[in-house]
């Protein structure tokens, strides 16, 4: 079955076809490194990942491209803030981004462009506008004359006369046209800046991600993703600059994921509920936040709370106990898991391959549905129905086991919902809290020594304790 994709430029579903066969080109809108990410930075991160992870899964080489945004007025507000430099802002803030993905599992991207190693391809971007009469110097600044571009708001789809009210710049009267917008801003006093034909300056925000985007993966990506509020201004901008000067589509597909609200309001800073990943990963585990993204289809608004939270928790619990016990019965057989990467996987027990094909088969629909992974997430949870209940019977041979797990890690493969599986010399997940349980039981008995041992055992893999409301959580330094 084909893949298809909700295309925001078409506004309908349509079957996915990469230019190259079996090659795909996906560009998607990273953070500005000014801060730590939130929960609202996470959903589009985590679920291009899944994207991502299961076009792989079924046979797609993926060249997937996520910028960082290192230099911009939040980062320059931020390094006069702390006394610093925007590159060291940006540094500290893209360390803390790895360091949160890697926590969330996912997996890292082919590349990661940074605005600031291509400011003479940016440069060169804008001069080729300027050549075919697309943009215009005014005082230093240039701007894009948006009237030179008829299709401008396609992607958006709202009516021009309108367009100025998202856009970011304060309208003024070095601009031709109300609607134009900077592809190069004059530095002001004091302000970090690069040389070009235009004087000292630096990029605007949407000139970026054209000529990234152009320089890694060509004129024309196959999927652009990003959150809903990129559609406009900054999408529409990349479209009217890159096929201004390309004279190429930019994309074929477009995605965009929905909106995160918190307690059912919109998350935003003016209201002060936004919540960071780091904050969140000291609440709860980093496969219940994965849970918690997944569970909602993601053109959707998804709304967090203490029960959505609690309900996605929950779930993978449920999710990693089948895992365990299935391993924890294998081992009592003395036999080892077989691994997920097989197309085909027998248990030796007709009934039971039936039931795992047809099961296996809803997953694969519902991902080839523009992405399903509400349903998906169904289709797992019947196959840890139907692996529980093959467990409650004695016989349950070691072939039956091997199948049931081997399509639970085939099914995670795309998900990233079971805990992370040990690397060597690292304890897994069900070990550390097993210790902890332990450690626990042992100060309450006043065994200080076998106490600190755990302790100590548990640091020596850097895995770090944090008392909290709820009791002791964990993670990895």
């Amino acid at each position: 079955m084909t893949v298809s994709i909700y295309n925001t430029m078409a506004r309908a579903q349509e079957a996915f076809k990469p230019q190259q066969p079996g090659q795909v080109k996906m560009y998607v809108c990273g953070p500005t490194v000014y801060d730590y990410i939130h929960i609202g930075n996470a959903r589009p991160v985590i679920f291009f990942d899944v994207v991502r992870r299961y076009l792989e899964a079924v046979g797609y080489d993926v060249n997937y491209i996520v910028n960082f945004t290192d230099v911009d007025d939040k980062l320059i507000r931020k390094a006069e803030q702390l006394g610093t430099t925007v590159p060291e802002v940006a540094n500290t803030f893209i360390a803390a981004f790895n360091e949160d993905i890697e926590a969330l599992g996912v997996h890292k991207a082919t590349r990661n462009p940074r605005v600031t190693d291509h400011i003479p391809l940016i440069v060169s971007f804008i001069e080729g506008l300027v050549d075919k009469g697309f943009a215009y110097e005014s005082a230093g600044d240039v701007y894009f004359r948006t009237n030179h571009f008829d299709e401008y708001g396609k992607l958006s789809k709202q009516n021009t006369d309108e367009l100025q009210l998202g856009i970011r710049i304060e309208i003024d009267e070095r601009k031709q046209h109300a609607q134009d917008f900077v592809l190069w801003k004059s530095a002001k006093p004091g302000e970090i800046y690069w040389s070009s034909p235009w004087g000292n300056g630096r990029p605007g925000w949407h000139i970026e991600c054209s000529a990234m985007a152009r320089e890694y993966l060509g004129d024309t990506l196959d999927i652009h993703g990003g959150g809903h509020d990129l559609q406009f201004p900054h999408h529409e901008c990349e479209v009217a600059q890159s096929e201004s000067l390309t004279g190429k589509p930019l994309a074929n597909y477009w995605m965009h994921n929905g909106y995160v609200h918190i307690n059912n309001e919109k998350m935003s800073k003016s209201l002060g509920n936004g919540i960071t990943v780091r904050e969140m990963l000291k609440r709860t585990k980093p496969q219940a936040i994965r849970y918690f993204v997944l569970a909602t289809h993601y053109r959707s608004p998804v709304n967090f709370s203490d029960d959505t939270l609690a309900q996605a928790e929950n779930s993978v619990e449920r999710i990693a106990n089948c895992a365990g016990n299935l391993l924890h019965r294998l081992s009592v057989l003395g036999a080892k898991p077989i691994g997920s990467q097989q197309s085909a996987i027998a248990s030796g027990n007709a009934e039971l391959d039936a039931r795992l094909s047809a099961i296996a088969a809803q997953f694969n629909a519902k991902m080839n549905d523009d992405f399903n992974t509400p349903d998906a997430i169904t289709a797992l949870f019947e196959l840890v129905s139907e692996a529980n209940g093959t467990m409650q019977r004695q016989d349950a041979s070691a072939s039956e086991l091997q199948a049931l797990l081997a399509f639970l890690e085939q099914f995670d493969r795309t998900l990233g919902l079971l805990p992370r599986v040990a690397e060597a010399g690292e304890m897994l997940d069900e070990q550390i809290e097993q210790l902890i349980v332990e450690r626990t039981e042992a100060r309450q008995a006043k065994n200080w020594a076998r106490a600190d041992e755990i302790r100590d055992l548990l640091a020596a893999d850097n895995i770090v304790l944090e008392d909290t409301p709820q009791g002791i959580k964990w993670r990895r330094k």
